[in-house]
């Protein structure tokens, strides 16, 4: 019985042998070709080395630039808004008709996908403001004066004469704010 347990740990010893000496060559072999490649990378001399193409605008240096309280901010409706259909909190969506620009930088581009709040809804009064802006696939908050809709006769629909006056904002509508906040946007450049 001793006889068997030895030729066991032997044989365990020579197979956990074995797996180390695979290991250790299967690792030798994929290190080779990257060591080999970082030799002959440092060998060559830095005159001809050429610089890597920017591959897009995310890798390019940003410069961070305030927006200061009081810029004007005008945007266009996307949807039409109205105080027989919206409630307080309701969003929207809308775009800047004119591009924003700090010290002749462009900060935000004209057509930039806004995003916008119902902050008041009375029967004949409805006010909206400016939540956030997308600016290179990410949203930044805004903070800016609310705006009133204007009364509108919308005498073509039959709640329009069943409510006499509906305050609406319709869609393409040109609505101009105020940041009542400055806000700090990326510019990259």
């Amino acid at each position: 019985m001793c006889n068997s347990q030895v030729h066991r740990n032997f044989w365990l010893a020579l197979a956990a042998a074995a797996l180390l000496i695979v290991a250790g060559c299967s690792n030798k072999a994929t290190n080779e070709p990257t060591t080999t490649a970082k030799k002959v990378d440092t060998a060559k001399p830095a005159a001809t080395a050429k610089p890597a193409p920017v591959a897009n605008k995310a890798s390019q240096p940003t410069t961070m630039v305030t927006v200061p309280k009081g810029t004007v901010i005008s945007a266009t409706m996307g949807q039409t808004l109205a105080t027989d259909k919206n409630k307080v909190g309701d969003t929207f969506a809308a775009s800047l008709t004119t591009a924003i620009q700090v010290e002749g930088k462009t900060v935000i581009p004209k057509g930039a996908h806004v995003t916008g709040r119902i902050v008041k809804v009375k029967k004949h009064e409805m006010k909206v403001m400016l939540a956030s802006v997308v600016i290179h696939g990410k949203s930044y908050l805004l903070e800016t004066n609310s705006v009133p809709g204007s009364k509108s006769q919308a005498k073509d629909t039959d709640k329009a004469k069943a409510n006499k006056d509906v305050t609406l904002l319709t869609a393409k509508s040109q609505l101009t704010f105020k940041l009542a906040k400055s806000v700090t946007i990326p510019v990259i450049g």
